[in-house]
């Protein structure tokens, strides 16, 4: 009996050692893919920041009733552009987006415009409309792409396909904190009265209302783009927080089985002994 649990101990030991290389091998491809992740994402940020700054201070001088961008109407229907993962094994990351996602939907009808692969798989499974299943691919997402996805809102919403627009994606704060973001791309809210600045009064040539409307594409465009850098860097660090937990799991594991076999070795030589003094006593 002895025999056949040292047996299984070692087994189990070979097996954890072997998905021990798995984890460890994803965790160095993870911190690889993040110090890139991180600039892209970095440098994604002036213009995203630029581009919302701009757009506000033409908002701020536009009247909203005559703007349909700025028009609210009764919410028949709501589209959320989800960027989730393109592959599993990031602890809760997919899990995370997915469930904002759903707790901010409540009752309201949706569809859904999926980036990654995690995302596409999610919607369909759930039988919503998707208005694109093709992007699988957050790492490799480019701006022309960004800015092909924005005349596709921009053309729902106006075509009445659906009366807000959502960007969910996720935040990434620092290597050990990542939090997921709803933003509203459409129809565009002015600033509140604090984070209003009226101290440079810019003249527009043509109106601002002309001038929101060209510049709608460019300016959905950067916040997308920037969104999918934020979350590809999020991704890759939870990833890689995931497979150093799995790492250090396994190991204490190993630990705890080659304790667990040095007993069950000690208990079969102590039954060998006590047998041969027992046959030798006779």
């Amino acid at each position: 009996m002895a025999g056949s649990s040292m047996k299984a101990i070692k087994l189990r030991i070979k097996s954890v050692e072997s998905t021990m290389q798995i984890t460890k091998a994803m965790q160095l491809v993870a911190t690889s893919k993040l110090r890139r992740a991180k600039e892209r994402m970095e440098k994604s940020k002036p213009y995203a920041t630029i581009s919302r700054a701009t757009l506000m201070e033409a908002v701020a001088q536009c009247d909203p009733l005559n703007t349909p961008f700025l028009t609210a109407r009764q919410v028949k229907k709501r589209c959320y552009v989800v960027i989730a993962g393109e592959r599993g094994l990031a602890g809760g990351y997919n899990a995370n987006v997915f469930k904002a996602q759903a707790a901010h939907a409540g009752e309201t009808p949706y569809c859904v415009l999926p980036v990654g692969k995690k995302a596409i798989e999610k919607f369909e499974r759930l039988h919503v409309k998707l208005l694109n299943n093709a992007l699988e691919h957050v790492e490799g997402l480019g701006v022309s792409t960004c800015y092909r996805l924005a005349q596709q809102l921009l053309e729902g919403y106006q075509n009445e396909d659906f009366d807000e627009a959502f960007l969910i994606y996720t935040n990434f704060q620092s290597m050990m904190s990542q939090e997921v973001c709803i933003d509203q791309l459409l129809p565009i809210q002015k600033l509140n009265a604090e984070e209003e600045h009226r101290n440079v009064v810019t003249i527009y040539e043509p109106s601002p209302a002309e001038l929101l409307e060209t510049v709608m594409p460019d300016y959905l465009a950067g916040r997308l783009y920037s969104a999918a850098c934020d979350s590809f860097a999020s991704e890759v660090s939870a990833r890689r927080n995931a497979m150093d937990s799995a790492t250090k799991n396994a190991g204490e594991m190993i630990s705890d089985l080659r304790l667990k076999f040095n007993r069950a070795r000690q208990g079969a030589i102590t039954q060998e002994i006590t047998e041969i003094v027992a046959g030798a006593e006779q």
